[in-house]
């Protein structure tokens, strides 16, 4: 079954004094690209976390956004007491008389009044960070595959209508083969030529063989056969299926150029349309 690389996937967990929540969202890419997001005092955890996504989502743009929301008393930022004493006193000495509380807030507001404590990881924390991960993980992956399901009914279903037009396109070879023998056979009477029949017969043979697409058909249905077979894979095969439709496109490329049948050139215009579509699609999938 195929997985679309667009996706999203999201988890939360409250803990006593935290909510912590997870973010996956995933675009079509050539290659991995992954861009984290998460609290400084985290990043030591990174390249850990870059491995972890990249063997479950393996391609794609991918942003991973965390996030923690303090929702207790805890806190970073403490007062450092030294320095807001130190500047109340040198406001003192400017205005002796001025009020305790006003000194304060504006005490505060300087320069380097708070300090920020550097946080080391609890393990505890990170295990239940990672079991979030884990969770924002299954649901992307959920997503991409439920988006494949969708492409793998709309390519099944183009795969079938160019099946359905090259065969029509086929049943116009017979009538395409006389209308050649035909006008060849009228240019030869107006230019009053008399020709051997053995070598007219012969020459003909071999100008529609220049014309004849039977390997073609035969090749492009075998890609389409194939293109199918790959849809139902375990293994990501976006770029399978990406040179399956190239090769497909070089059979109904030779299909237009030998048609000289305007029926045909029509049907093979419209195969065309069908294998752009897939073409598109086919850089959503894993």
């Amino acid at each position: 079954m195929i997985q679309s690389m667009t996706g999203f996937g999201k988890a939360t967990l409250q803990l006593p004094t935290k909510k912590i929540s997870v973010e996956l969202k995933s675009l079509n890419s050539k290659g991995l690209d992954l861009n984290t997001r998460m609290p400084s005092v985290y990043r030591e955890m990174e390249l850990g976390l870059r491995n972890q996504l990249s063997q479950r989502l393996e391609r794609g743009k991918i942003d991973f956004s965390l996030y923690i929301d303090v929702t207790g008393e805890e806190t970073s930022s403490k007062i450092n007491i030294p320095i807001v004493k130190g500047y109340i006193n040198q406001m003192k000495a400017v205005i002796p008389n001025a009020d305790e509380t006003e000194l304060m807030k504006m005490a505060v507001r300087m320069p380097d009044a708070l300090k920020t404590e550097r946080e080391e990881i609890d393990e505890k924390e990170w295990e239940s960070i990672q079991k979030v991960i884990d969770q924002a993980l299954e649901n992307i992956v959920s997503f991409r595959k439920d988006e494949g399901k969708a492409l793998e009914k709309e390519f099944i279903q183009r795969i079938a209508n160019i099946k359905k037009l090259m065969l029509e396109a086929v049943a116009y070879d017979s009538e395409r083969i006389e209308t050649v023998k035909t006008r060849l056979r009228t240019a030869l009477d107006e230019l009053q030529m008399n020709v051997d029949e053995n070598r007219f017969e012969q020459e003909l043979i071999f100008y529609l063989e220049k014309y004849d697409i039977t390997e073609e058909k035969v090749r492009l249905e075998n890609h389409l056969n194939y293109f199918v077979e790959t849809l139902a894979g375990t293994e990501a095969n976006g770029r399978k299926l990406g040179f399956i439709t190239q090769e497909m496109g070089r059979e109904i490329n030779t299909m237009g150029s030998k048609s000289n049948h305007s029926e045909m050139q029509k049907l093979v215009v419209m195969m065309k349309d069908e294998l752009e579509k897939i073409k598109e699609q086919v850089l959503n999938v894993l």
